[in-house]
């Protein structure tokens, strides 16, 4: 599996979190799962409620601010497997590999897995 480059880290860093959310939201709702759902997965990694999310998508923040605001979960570490190419826990840069962290979650979700597992309860 290939590591990502400075490029791509900062290609990252840049990409608009609403511009992405609408992409989250039509991938788990064609599989039938629901935007509550996704924002519990939100939730979940970074902290924020419903309206933090909406406050967030409203002012643009691109990801580095997302993630600069988010308490991110203790068992983020726990996400592992291959997204976009990469697998997760081998993501050097750590806004990348948060970035895919909520990748994999939402794909996770929209690939109909249970939410306790998805959310890694039991885990602890």
């Amino acid at each position: 599996m290939p590591t990502t480059t400075p490029e791509h880290d900062e290609r990252v860093a840049k990409l608009t979190f609403s511009s992405v959310y609408p992409h989250y939201v039509t991938k788990v709702e064609k599989k039938g799962r629901t935007r509550e759902e996704l924002h519990e997965v939100i939730g979940w990694l970074t902290g924020f409620d419903d309206k933090h999310i909406q406050q967030l998508i409203d002012e643009q923040v691109t990801f580095a601010e997302f993630f600069e605001r988010a308490t991110l979960n203790p068992n983020a570490s726990l996400i592992k497997g291959v997204i976009c190419g990469y697998r997760v826990e081998d993501i050097e840069n750590p806004l990348t590999r948060q970035a895919r962290y909520l990748d994999k979650l939402v794909d996770e979700l929209a690939k109909g897995k249970a939410m306790e597992k998805i959310l890694r309860a039991g885990s602890e």
